[in-house]
């Protein structure tokens, strides 16, 4: 018997191939359908196969062949990009200030002038006016979708509206058990009689039901109904992928501006002691313990009122508003548990030392007032005569400190309403405890500083207002900063020390809150008034300057030019002489002169804005004294060898003493302020000088021994002094300052140069410049971050405007290639937090989109003779040798050297010929990949050039990358001008095509930057050069489109070749390069781009070849083209209103005319009509972009596809993404045009009518609630029969098939077994509804003439899939809807029982006694056989 069913087995595949070769000629010639059945390749010998690329149509040449008839409207709109599509804009940067922050002086050197420059001049922004509306920028978001769904009618379903089923079936139970009399029986109950028909009232007449409309009437009526409020936008009722960031999002970059932290306003209300005797003065600073560094500079503030003022008049000039600030807005950056507030006060000097001066203010109080009257009265006194006498001179009183985040974490606990509380103990718990009324933060707030910096926001604390009632005397041996650090963190402890120590009782309220963001009368550190500024009377409030405790790597943007000085101590034990109370007077001196004081001092509180001088604290009878100073300075922007500080060091007579005057001199040193060149800074040990300095001293160090000079303590240093610079036109970095100063020497042609102990000669500057430039590498992060625009600003120029050196033009193109290559990485490396989703960093994304511009195009004056230098020169667009009329040999033979510009290169070539072997053997460019154009063959990776284009090529970057030291006769007489101009995009895609090593390595890391750099530089130079308007094949030279077809070439190359081993780098230089071919798209010609998208789909496809797993290397490519097509013109760049016509014969025939000017008509040709629902050759060459997307969906979701599963979910959301995009956009509302976009889309409907088997089931019926996620292809035979003749279905099934709930139309492979994995239900209803997008915005003409040709089993699989789309979206109800979700992943059922399920449909009564009679049904409960049917009950 096994034998015989063995036979009737074999019998029947064999007539099921039979049939199937009778039905393929009813496929018409859809590759997609017949590549299913084994026929498509005797119908279609000369189509190209899905998974090799075609050659794209010229898109230049075609659109110029086929001028536009239609007229203007959106339809023609879709022919063109449109005029205005790309601008360069120049958009004025925010000012914060209501004036410019510009140096005063206008003389200044070219550093300073190109840094002002730099943070002036408008931002140069290219843009894409339609950019907005491109896929990356116009995500279908939910809060777009809901925009989108306002003005949908209220629907109400019958569905919601019927009673639960349950109840209703128990009502019509109960209905039935009742007696029921004539006069309550409803009408058209069960019990209805004559007398209710008799009785009852007739329903409404219908009209004209019975008169006679014609067919097509009815049917044009059924259809404006169908389309009277139908949404326009499908996409709208639809929710949007659930996917991640999309890929093709490119995100603007921030807009470089002045860094800020988190910013704290502090208002200082009032300052009260218990006796008020005399002025007291204050100052605000943050410290950071853990970093024990400052962290801001000092605000200054008086609260003294009016009459306590008046006892300084005679010593203080009308204080200059500014100086009345009593609020202050400080930044920190990186905020912790460590920062602290630290309240300095003082006093005027006075005799005695500090704890005599501050006993009254211990044992005085307020209440005795009255009892020690007397007291009172003489200590005010005695005050306003050290006020009178002393009263320039201030001495260190007391100083307290709050615990910064113990406030902003209690006040954030807090009400709203507890504005008003205390810090501050009793006499026995000390002065430094920050608690809130005692009881509200208790022992909390000091736990609180044990915790990390999780909880340090200063953004969002409540306002709170702290009183201070305790200060600490200052102890006069005791005032450096390490001290202060010691009690800071001694603060901390349970048991702290200081709280054993007698406080100074006072009353210190000041308010602390979160900055609002633009605050009110508020001054920079420069004091320029910040907007909004309404009134100049009103008191100010002060940004304070930061001193962050760790780098901050933000460019600068705004001119800072402040310089802090802190004297630290003094050691004049050793000096002969009375020197005990002593002052330190700083000045900033611009000569040797006392008429040379310049007045940019600062002044502090209540006293003049600017000032000439200032004086140190003096501590009482001590000669090696401590200082906590703070002088801050206003720098010169133009600095000479004769600018300096000068410390003059005084004894003060605080006694009055005949022939005794107030100050006496006692030591003099000072600073220069440059040192070859550069700014002095840092901490320094100097000699005093007991005489006044000679002449000529400023130039010198005070280390210097000058003759005839007496020093104290021999010439040893004795006084300690810290100068910090703020500023953003001092790099203060060696690396930095020697390549600035070698660039200006080149721009102003001063020679020679002395930089540091050298003194650089014209005929070293070509050596030194490139040892500078190479040396950036070793700069410090922070300096080179700080003046990253000014630096990449310089490295630009010099590879377009190489320099003249000695009457040499030397190429600096190379070096300063990898000078930006070595920065780049370096900034990656390190700021890794600074990134995007691409790994861009931020800081290089705002330079190139705001910053970056292509250096003025303007002509020096003179014209620079022979043995000059110059760095810039005359107007001179095209790049050196690179003209075809220079002969190659005489260019060589002229060549002093070529090592200079690639060491790879030898030096001194004996021919042409040798040279052009040298080059092809180097390394360098053996590795560009791109000896042949992107439409040729392929070059095997490192292979030499073999034709004679590839020699010629390769001689031409030779060329071009020499290093051009002819001079300047020679390339005048050549030329017939200078030719120092050469093109930024032209410069690097040469440099990085002939890179090689670490160079070439870190180029690949950061792609992203000089594609963006090379496009930004097109742009610019086609806007000035007026070639934005020009036909696009004449925009760029062909040497230049040579140059990135070879780096394409490369990096798809890099792509295909290293994608196993650095999947980050390679995911990363993928997304880089479609992203400039994007841009590429803008503004070149873009057939060519097209023809570098199939280089790139070319060197893809061949590895797809010989990979097991081709997964990884399939979503490197569908991320590629996703980026590509969400370009904002993808829809012109497919030529959407063009006709299939093959490629050799594009002229316009009369049904383009009549197709362009009334839609489809029916003249257009059978064959063409099948080409537009077909992925035919001429399709995808004309609609290129569509047919590379349409054919991914179909290799993606062709069920023989191995190891492409995973990639369902991403290509279909790639074309749900483009048909959502193009639904919602503004240019495509109008129908005609709808259904042109829609054309290219029409292959799609057969690629889903394949998929159909694969598709997740979502009908519901009782015999078929969905498939397992695996289907057979004989599953999918027998479900298909049904529809088909008996004996075919006979023949194919070898059984008769029962008709099943969800018929199905369409054969398959006859691969007996093979399964089909079924899609999932996200994807599957994503996929319906673009295939419902297409069908709704089709010209309906063409998809009827489609449909008329397709075969009884086509259109079958077609109305198989429409039933399958009604199921998916039909309103099932609320409870339904509700359990969508849980249904959706519901576990299908168990495939043996899907299969009998699907394919028996019930099981047959002599069907199941043969089974059990084998054994297979095994022993089942309670089942009945009646009349064939088995019926299962549990």
């Amino acid at each position: 018997m096994a034998e015989r069913r063995a036979f009737a087995q074999k019998i029947s595949r064999t007539v099921a191939a039979e049939v199937r070769k009778q039905i393929s000629g009813q496929y018409g010639s859809s590759p997609q359908l017949l590549k299913n059945l084994n026929v498509g390749a005797n119908i279609s010998h000369h189509s190209v196969p899905l998974t090799e690329a075609v050659d794209p149509v010229d898109f230049e040449d075609y659109v110029l062949m086929h001028p536009p008839i239609i007229d203007p409207g959106p339809l023609r709109d879709l022919l063109e990009f449109p005029p205005d599509d790309i601008e360069v804009i120049y958009s004025p940067r925010e000012c914060r200030t209501l004036v410019q922050a510009v140096p005063e002086e206008s003389d200044v050197d070219p550093h300073v002038r190109d840094c002002v420059r730099t943070y002036t001049e408008d931002w140069a922004i290219v843009n894409r006016k339609y950019h907005k509306l491109s896929t990356g920028f116009n995500p279908n978001t939910l809060d777009k979708q809901k925009e989108r769904q306002k003005g949908l009618p209220k629907q109400i379903f019958e569905s919601d509206e019927i009673p639960d089923t349950n109840s209703y079936q128990d009502d019509q139970d109960d209905l039935k058990r009742r007696s029921v009399s004539i006069d309550d029986t409803p009408r058209g109950s069960w019990a209805c009689s004559i007398f209710d028909l008799k009785n009852s009232l007739p329903d409404a007449v219908l009209p004209n039901l019975l008169d006679r409309s014609p067919i097509e009437e009815i049917d044009q009526q059924n259809e404006e109904q169908r389309k009277g409020n139908r949404h326009k936008e499908l996409f709208a009722l639809y929710p949007a992928p659930d996917e991640d960031e999309p890929i093709e999002r490119h995100s603007i970059p921030e807009v470089p501006r002045e860094h800020f932290g988190q910013r704290l306003l502090v208002k200082c209300l009032s300052l009260k002691f218990e006796i008020e005797i005399e002025p007291i003065f204050a100052s605000l600073a943050l410290y950071d313990v853990r970093e024990k560094k400052k962290i801001s500079e000092n605000f200054f503030f008086d609260l003294n009122s009016e009459q306590i003022k008046g006892m300084l008049r005679p010593h203080v000039p009308p204080a200059a508003i500014s100086t009345l600030a009593r609020s202050a807005i400080f930044s920190i950056t990186y905020p912790c548990q460590d920062v602290f507030l630290v309240i300095k006060l003082e006093k005027v000097l006075q005799q005695g030392d500090i704890g005599e001066c501050a006993e009254p203010y211990m044992i005085f109080k307020e209440s005795d007032t009255t009892k020690n009257k007397e007291k009172l009265e003489k200590l005010k006194s005695q005050a306003e005569q050290f006020c009178h006498r002393l009263g320039k001179y201030r001495m260190p009183f007391a100083w307290t400190a709050i615990h910064l985040m113990n406030i902003v974490n209690s006040a954030g606990s807090l009400e709203r309403d507890s504005t008003d509380s205390e810090i501050g103990a009793g006499e026995r718990k000390g002065s430094w405890s920050e608690r809130r009324n005692s009881g509200l933060v208790g022992r909390r707030s000091l736990e609180r500083t044990t915790s990390g910096d999780e909880s340090c926001n200063l953004s969002s604390f409540r306002p709170a207002t702290l009183t201070v009632t305790n200060f600490f005397k200052q102890e006069g041996d005791r005032l450096s900063d390490e001290d202060l650090y010691k009690f800071l963190a001694d603060m901390r402890r349970p048991s702290s020390v200081l709280r054993r120590l007698r406080p100074i009782t006072a009353q210190l309220k000041i308010d602390i809150s979160p900055a609002p963001e633009n605050p009110h009368y508020c001054l920079t550190p420069e004091l320029l008034q910040v907007k909004p500024y309404p009134d100049t009377r009103v008191r100010p409030t002060k940004d304070i300057l930061e001193f962050p405790s760790r780098d901050v790597y933000v460019p600068y943007t705004t001119y800072r030019n402040l310089l802090y000085v802190y004297p630290q101590s003094l050691n004049f034990a050793n000096r002969q002489g009375s020197a005990r109370n002593i002052t330190v007077k700083v000045q900033f001196m611009s000569g040797e002169d006392q008429n040379n004081a310049m007045q940019v001092i600062f002044g502090k509180s209540s006293c003049a804005e600017f000032t000439k001088e200032s004086y140190t604290a003096v501590i009482y009878h001590n000669r090696s004294p401590d200082f906590h100073e703070e002088i801050k300075v206003k720098l010169p922007a133009y600095l000479t060898d004769h600018h300096h500080l000068l410390f003059t060091f005084y004894h003060v007579s605080c006694q009055q003493k005949q022939n005794t005057p107030l100050e006496t001199p006692v030591g003099y040193t000072w600073i220069p302020m440059l040192q070859n060149g550069r700014l002095k800074t840092g901490q320094f040990c100097l000699p005093v000088s007991l005489e006044k300095p000679p002449q000529s001293y400023s130039v010198l160090s005070p280390e210097v021994p000058l003759p005839g000079m007496k020093w104290v303590d021999n010439h040893k240093g004795v006084f300690n002094v810290e100068v910090i610079a703020v500023s953003s036109i001092h790099t203060q970095d060696p690396y930095l300052d020697k390549f600035f100063a070698l660039v200006h020497a080149l721009e102003e042609h001063a020679f020679p140069v002395r930089i540091g102990d050298l003194r650089i000669l014209e005929n070293d500057l070509e050596s030194e410049l490139k040892n500078s430039i190479s040396a950036l590498s070793s700069a410090q992060l922070e300096p080179v971050v700080r003046f990253l625009h000014q630096l990449l600003d310089k490295l630009v120029l010099l590879v377009v405007r190489p320099p003249v050196i000695a009457g040499q033009i030397v190429n600096m193109g190379q070096p300063s290639f990898e000078a930006m290559t070595s920065i780049v990485n370096r900034l990656h490396k390190n700021l890794e937090t600074n990134q995007d989703q691409h790994g861009r960093n931020n800081l290089l994304a705002s330079y190139i989109y705001y910053v970056f511009r292509l250096p003025s195009t303007e002509s020096n004056p003179s014209s620079p003779g022979p043995g000059s230098c110059v760095l810039g020169g005359s107007m001179h667009y095209a790049t050196m040798a690179r003209t075809a009329a220079r002969l190659a040999s005489l260019s060589l033979s002229r060549s002093r050297s070529l090592s200079n510009s690639n060491p790879d290169i030898s030096g001194t070539p004996t021919s042409p010929d040798d040279e052009v072997r040298t080059i092809i053997g180097s390394k360098g460019l053996d590795r560009s990949n791109s000896w042949v154009n992107a439409g040729g063959p392929t070059v095997p990776w490192r292979s030499p050039p073999r034709s004679s284009t590839e020699v010629m090529q390769a001689m031409d970057r030779s060329n071009r990358m020499s290093s051009h030291t002819e001079s300047t006769s020679f390339l005048q007489t050549l030329t017939g001008r200078l030719p120092t101009k050469k093109l930024l995009h032209e410069e690097l895609a040469l440099q990085w095509v002939v890179s090689s090593g670490s160079v070439r390595e870190s180029a690949l890391h950061q792609a992203w930057f000089f594609f963006e750099l090379m496009v930004k530089s097109m742009v610019h130079h086609l806007y000035f050069s007026d070639k934005l308007d020009t036909l696009r094949k004449a925009r760029f030279p062909e040497r230049f489109m040579d140059d990135i077809a070879a780096l394409v070439s490369m990096i798809a190359g890099d792509i295909v070749t290293r994608f196993q081993k650095d999947i980050e780098l390679i995911e990363r230089l993928n997304v880089s390069l479609a992203f400039f071919l994007n841009d590429l798209f803008s503004v070149m010609d873009r057939g060519f781009v097209f023809s570098l998208t199939k280089t790139y789909w070319k060197q893809v496809s061949s590895k797809l070849y010989a990979l097991q797993t081709p997964s990884m290397l399939v979503s490197l490519r569908l991320d590629f083209l996703r980026i590509i097509c969400s370009h904002e013109h993808y829809v012109t760049l497919n030529l959407p209103c063009s006709l299939l016509t093959p490629p050799s014969s594009p002229s316009p025939s009369v049904s383009s005319a009549t197709s362009q000017s009334s839609g489809f008509s029916t003249i257009i040709q059978d064959q063409k009509i099948a080409n537009m629902f077909e992925l035919s050759v001429p399709f995808r060459q004309q609609h290129y972009l569509a047919g590379l997307v349409l054919t991914e969906l179909a290799l993606i979701l062709d069920p023989e596809a191995e190891g492409l599963f995973g990639l369902h979910k991403k290509v279909v959301n790639v074309v749900h993404n483009l048909l959502s995009s193009h639904d919602s956009d503004p240019r495509y509302a109008d129908l005609d045009v709808k259904a042109r976009v829609a054309m290219l889309y029409l292959p799609m409907i057969g690629i889903i009518m394949e998929a159909v088997p694969q598709l997740y089931d979502f009908t519901e019926s009782l015999s078929q609630r969905g498939r397992s996620n695996v289907v057979t292809a004989d599953d999918y035979e027998s479900e298909s029969s049904s529809m088909i003749n008996q004996t075919v279905a006979m023949a194919i099934a070898g059984a008769s098939v029962p008709q099943l709930s969800r018929p199905s139309s369409f054969l398959l492979t006859p691969g007996t077994g093979r399964q089909y994995t079924t899609f999932s239900a996200e994807s599957s209803r994503s996929l319906l509804i673009c295939l419902l997008w297409v069908l709704k915005n089709a010209d309906n003409i063409v998809l009827q003439k489609w449909f008329a040709d397709l075969s009884i089993l086509q259109l079958n699989r077609l109305l198989d899939l429409m039933y399958l789309c009604v199921s998916c979206f039909e309103y099932k109800g609320k409870k339904a809807f509700e359990r969508m979700n849980s249904l959706t992943f519901k576990k299908s059922k168990d495939m043996k029982a899907k299969l009998e399920e699907a394919i028996l449909g019930s099981i047959g009564a002599r069907q199941e006694m043969v089974r059990r009679s084998r054994g297979q049904l095994g022993q089942m409960q309670d089942c009945q056989i009646s009349k064939g049917a088995t019926i299962y009950t549990a």
